[in-house]
Formats: structure tokens, C-alpha cells, sequence
């Protein structure tokens, strides 16, 4: 029987798996993570759950503030710059390098710009 109370905590059921479908797969984020260590390096599984979740609360973040400013201009859809805004206005220093990933994937269809 289903839990009305809107707890996500205990009980299992579909709670749990909308909650789970928040996140990036734990296996995405592992390889993106691999990318930043050295080969021989070793990550845990403490790390990886945390990186989930941090991912998760970025996005969400930049998502709604971006929302904030299509609303406060009368538009109904999100575009990249309020997301480009978001992140800038958030204090992220790499938008510039945001745009340049941006342009090489709509030339291309694809970025790989990772630094080390």
C-alpha cells in the first residue's frame, strides 16, 4: 500500500524511484569523474553518490534561477542564455568556456573540452 504522507524517507515504492530519477546515472558520472584523476586513481562509491548529488542540486539550481528570468520577462521556455546567465550570475567563472562548448557542438554535434 502506497504511503500518502509525502515522506520519501522508508517504505520504498514509486517515492523512491521517482526520487532516484532526479539524478544522472551513477555510471555517467563515474566516467566524467574518471576523466578529471589519473588512471591508476581509485574513486569511491561515498564520492561518486555525493558527486550525484551535487550534480543534481547544480542543475536544479541554474534550471530554476534561468526559470526566475524567463518568467520576469514574460516567456514561457528557458533558453541557453538564461541558463549562460544563471551560471554567470551564480559567480561560475567558466561561461566563456560554456559558449565555446556551445558553438563547437553546433558545429560539430559534439564538445569535449575537459581540463586538468
Amino acid at each position: 500500500m502506497a504511503d500518502d504522507s509525502g515522506s520519501h524517507e522508508g517504505g520504498g515504492g514509486d517515492d523512491d524511484v521517482r526520487e532516484q530519477d532526479m539524478f544522472l546515472p551513477i555510471t555517467s558520472i563515474t566516467r566524467i569523474m574518471k576523466k578529471a584523476v589519473p588512471a591508476n586513481a581509485k574513486i569511491t562509491k561515498d564520492a561518486k553518490e555525493i558527486m550525484q548529488y551535487c550534480v543534481s542540486e547544480f542543475i536544479f539550481f541554474v534550471t530554476s534561477e534561468a526559470r526566475e528570468k524567463s518568467k520576469k520577462e514574460e516567456r514561457k521556455r528557458i533558453n541557453v542564455d538564461d541558463l549562460l546567465w544563471s551560471v554567470d550570475t551564480a559567480g561560475f567563472e567558466y561561461v566563456e568556456l560554456l559558449r565555446i562548448c556551445l558553438q563547437k557542438y553546433r558545429e560539430t554535434g559534439k564538445c569535449t573540452v575537459y581540463t586538468t
